[in-house]
């Protein structure tokens, strides 16, 4: 295994996982930046793939970093980006909980916490154009995924349903 790209993993989600307000979601287009864009360790569909199926399987939102780790770097590459993206904002967490609780009626903490909401929402529409760009090749893709965005916001439908739709209509070949 090639410690260069570990130590490259380590570096960059450890940074990253500094920065997850909203959790690892909201950072998927640096996420996506980095291992596509900058290493060139995937490619778009890999990486649109790769993230799908993270999200496919039951447990946290992380498991995305962990199988983009597997992916590049085997057991090694997931266990260094599970513990880089986990290690340093638990941690930070641990300690900043108590002064957070602490001064929970001061004006200060009431304006950063009304500020991130809208940061969050930023970064998740973010994240979801970026895998859109990722994945959409062509104009009936796009209009699947505007189809799909549509019917969630406007339905109380299950988004599974959505979900199954747009990959029936991928293994017809429409897509």
């Amino acid at each position: 295994m090639n410690t260069d790209v570990l130590l490259e993993l380590g570096r960059q989600f450890l940074a990253l996982s500094l920065l997850s307000i909203g959790g690892v979601n909201a950072l998927i287009p640096e996420i996506h930046r980095q291992i596509v864009e900058i290493n060139h360790w995937m490619g778009d569909a890999q990486f649109t793939e790769l993230f799908a199926l993270s999200q496919a399987a039951p447990g946290p939102n992380f498991l995305v970093v962990t199988v983009l780790g597997f992916f590049i770097a085997g057991l090694p590459g997931a266990a260094v980006t599970t513990f880089a993206i986990c290690g340093p904002a638990s941690v930070f967490t641990y300690f900043v909980a108590h002064l957070w609780d602490r001064f929970r009626e001061a004006r200060w903490r009431i304006v950063v916490q009304r500020a991130l909401a809208p940061v969050t929402v930023g970064l998740m529409f973010a994240s979801g154009y970026v895998l859109t760009r990722a994945a959409d090749r062509s104009w009936v893709a796009y209009a699947i995924t505007l189809a799909s965005v549509v019917l969630m916001l406007r339905s109380r439908a299950n988004p599974i349903a959505w979900l199954a739709a747009a990959a029936a209509l991928g293994a017809l070949g429409v897509v």
